[in-house]
């Protein structure tokens, strides 16, 4: 009898060691299968949440287990989290409520208006792109970041930032401004005050001459001629600020009808500068306005090659001239 009892309990003790080394392994060892990222949107619920890791990890039982016994259901944090090999069940459930996420690259470039920034947005942060679209053209928003709703675009430029996933529309604003503060520095804002313009300005002006060329050697000689134009007070007549005042991107061919489309956008009618930018323009052309060359043009073409390189002229007969023969190739190419 005394022989069964002892053997019992030493069955007992040997079951509870390796119930024990069960556990230690489960909650400690590596529950991660392979690198992976996990996204908990700000929307999800504690089920989505879980329907979205448990493939990525093993000993889910022992998961439940730790993430019952810290409430992570009422108090998981939203974010981007990196998923290692080497990570414990522990670790995860600490890392998802302590919302020690990663940030997220995100790029900014190639666009026209608010409404796309706030489409390339939401592509790569959590909030949606109505909620970035109010942010960008928030008045309130504006004024605390220093600009009002109209010139609040030529704020943002065009680079990849480290976010976090989940950042606010507003707190990305915000963030932004800093940015903007970090670019204008000492030696930029002495550049500035050679063409005369504001720092608003020559976001404008950079934002007409990186949609009239992608050429970066170019851009110094286009700026020039504008500078030129603005300091004579000769209207800009900038075709791309005719696409934009009527919001018609994909126009190949400037005709005599469009010059006439009236909108404060339109630089055939209106004199001076758009009220703001007409696209994010690319460091190249901030650049090329702030180290505009130096010249007596005021006019060009494009020339009739079409490889993207420009045709200047000093006088309106050698610009008409150069138009003639671009818009001769223009009939010839079909191009409408």
């Amino acid at each position: 009898m005394k022989k069964t009892i002892l053997s019992v309990f030493v069955a007992a003790i040997a079951t509870g060691a390796i119930l024990a080394v069960f556990c230690l392994v489960q909650f400690n060892g590596n529950a991660v299968r392979e690198p992976s990222e996990l996204y908990v949107s700000s929307r999800s619920s504690y089920g989505e949440l879980i329907d979205s890791l448990a493939p990525r990890i093993r000993h889910r039982a022992a998961f439940r287990i730790y993430a019952r016994r810290l409430d992570l259901e009422n108090t998981f944090e939203p974010g981007h989290y990196e998923l290692k090999p080497g990570m414990s069940v522990i670790r995860i459930v600490r890392m998802l409520k302590l919302g020690l996420q990663t940030p997220v690259r995100v790029t900014i470039n190639n666009v026209k208006i608010p409404g796309q920034l706030a489409g390339k947005l939401a592509r790569q942060l959590d909030a949606d792109s109505t909620a970035f679209a109010e942010a960008l053209t928030s008045p309130e928003l504006a004024r605390e970041v220093g600009f009002d709703s109209l010139t609040l675009f030529s704020m943002f430029l065009p680079d990849t930032y480290e976010f976090y996933w989940t950042v606010s529309p507003a707190d990305f604003v915000r963030r932004m401004r800093k940015e903007y503060d970090r670019f204008w520095n000492e030696e930029r804002d002495a550049k500035r005050q050679r063409s005369g313009l504001s720092r608003t300005e020559v976001m404008t002006l950079a934002s007409i001459v990186y949609e009239e060329t992608r050429k970066s050697d170019e851009m110094p000689r286009i700026a020039g001629v504008y500078v030129n134009r603005l300091k004579r007070g000769i209207p800009l007549q900038a075709d791309p600020t005719v696409k934009y005042a009527m919001q018609d991107f994909a126009l190949r061919r400037i005709l005599y009808r469009h010059l006439k489309f009236d909108s404060p956008y339109n630089t055939y009618i209106y004199r001076g500068l758009p009220p703001s930018p007409i696209c994010m323009p690319g460091r190249d052309a901030i650049e090329a306005v702030l180290d505009f060359e130096t010249h007596d043009y005021i006019f060009f073409c494009a020339r009739p090659t079409f490889d993207g390189y420009h045709n200047f002229a000093r006088t309106l007969a050698e610009h008409n001239a150069n138009a003639r023969a671009y818009s001769a190739e223009l009939n010839r190419r079909k191009i409408k």
